[in-house]
């Protein structure tokens, strides 16, 4: 009886410093308190830290360090992906989450560089899951910058999209054909004359396959160009959700809705 009772003490305590580290979790990565403010900073650095890792990784996989440094990046990986699951209110649905399981997908490219070797290229859209977490864009709302956060979405878009397509014409057509890639520089500089539709043709890509891949190359860059000019050349909106109708985005002087009609009152500070 009185070993039952201990028992049901230490499994108490247990579950009870479980909740006060889930809850702890919770207010690092979501409250907007200094300390955890500060916080966020510094994952924020740590990921972007990461991100230049990748994109420098096929000029440092033959380093005699890489593998000791891919393996401490999927640690530190995982453990903030551990971390996120417990500061999230239902773990199943955040793991159902795409950015959630493209950090899965990456984290196995780190613990199984080897294997997973063709695929490491796919490293690179941890920039783009980084651009869906709030903590991203906390600093813009902060200083009044949000406005322009459209025009940064589009900039990492399109930076993620040459480097994913440089990693991918690296991997798959490096040291084929006469006037195919040589090497990373050559292949970087083969996603960046396609996208752009300058072709030189001092570099191409060989076969029936190369032609389809830059041609897809081009369709989708030519988009991503498109998209960021309009992001850069529109007028400019602030954020402000309607009240009435929840339309997010006006001009900076509107003082009526254009979808409900509703009276708007949007502040003349920088709060949006």
């Amino acid at each position: 009886m009185h070993q039952n009772r201990e028992s049901r003490v230490k499994a108490d305590n247990r579950n009870s410093g479980f909740r006060r580290l889930r809850s702890r979790l919770r207010l690092l990565y979501h409250s907007q308190s200094p300390g955890a403010q500060r916080f966020q900073y510094s994952v924020l650095i740590v990921d972007l830290a990461i991100i230049a890792f990748f994109i420098a990784t096929p000029l440092l996989r033959d380093n005699s360090a890489f593998l000791w440094i891919d393996y401490s990046i999927a640690a530190l990986l995982a453990l903030d992906l551990g971390a996120r699951a417990l500061a999230s209110t239902d773990m199943l649905r955040w793991l159902r989450q795409p950015n959630v399981i493209l950090d899965i997908f990456i984290l196995m490219t780190l613990l199984a560089p080897t294997l997973l070797v063709n695929l490491g290229f796919l490293r690179i859209l941890r920039l783009w899951t980084l651009t869906r977490s709030q903590a991203m864009w906390r600093p813009l709302r902060r200083r009044g910058l949000i406005a322009y956060q459209e025009t940064i979405q589009a900039i990492i878009n399109l930076l993620v999209f040459l480097f994913v397509v440089t990693g991918f014409v690296y991997t798959a057509f490096v040291n084929r054909g006469e006037d195919g890639i040589d090497g990373y520089i050559d292949a970087l500089y083969f996603t960046v004359t396609t996208v752009t539709t300058t072709g030189y043709g001092d570099i191409t890509l060989p076969g029936t396959g190369g032609k389809l891949a830059s041609i897809i190359i081009m369709i989708i860059g030519i988009s991503l160009f498109v998209r960021l000019a309009q992001s850069i050349f529109r007028p400019t909106k602030v954020h402000f959700p309607c009240p009435q109708c929840g339309l997010q985005k006006h001009d900076p002087d509107a003082v009526h809705c254009k979808a409900c009609g509703n009276v708007l009152n949007i502040p003349d500070s920088g709060g949006y």
